[in-house]
């Protein structure tokens, strides 16, 4: 059977399950992102959803929330991020929920942060266009070592 993916507007009842989404170590990992607490979360998605310069979308498998993704500002670039339950890893799901969101989200350029080692989320990113453009390091969290990550456009 095929998955049946498709974008709509995040509403707050989605907001527990991308704090689970979130919370998941191998994914944190994968991210390069540490995790939230409740609180924090909540707080940052409050920031994310009152913003009007932010398009997010809740990205839906047959219906069931499998992850969000957003367009934002940051530095004065147009940046993409995406979040995927990892449940819904390795199924197409992240290549086409990105591809449906370039088609809605037409402001460019448009950046991507991805972590050196996170191949699967750079080949998304490749597959829809997105070139490295450079490389970077960050230090995500201040008590551990800095992540290198690639930095991507689509023009």
């Amino acid at each position: 059977m095929s998955n049946a993916i498709t974008l709509r507007k995040v509403v707050q009842a989605d907001l527990p399950i991308f704090f689970e989404h979130q919370r998941d170590e191998e994914a944190a990992k994968m991210a390069a992102f540490p995790s939230r607490d409740r609180e924090a979360f909540m707080a940052h998605w409050g920031k994310i959803m009152a913003n009007e310069n932010v398009m997010n979308r809740t990205i839906l498998v047959n219906e069931q929330v499998a992850g969000n993704i957003a367009s934002f500002e940051m530095d004065r670039e147009r940046e993409v991020g995406y979040w995927i339950g990892r449940e819904f890893w390795g199924k197409g799901i992240a290549s086409e929920s990105l591809n449906q969101f370039l088609g809605q989200e037409v402001r460019r350029p448009l950046f991507a942060h991805v972590a050196k080692h996170n191949i699967a989320s750079r080949r998304v990113l490749e597959k829809c266009g997105f070139e490295v453009i450079r490389e970077d390091r960050w230090r995500p969290n201040p008590n551990e070592g800095e992540v290198e990550e690639l930095i991507l456009t689509l023009k």
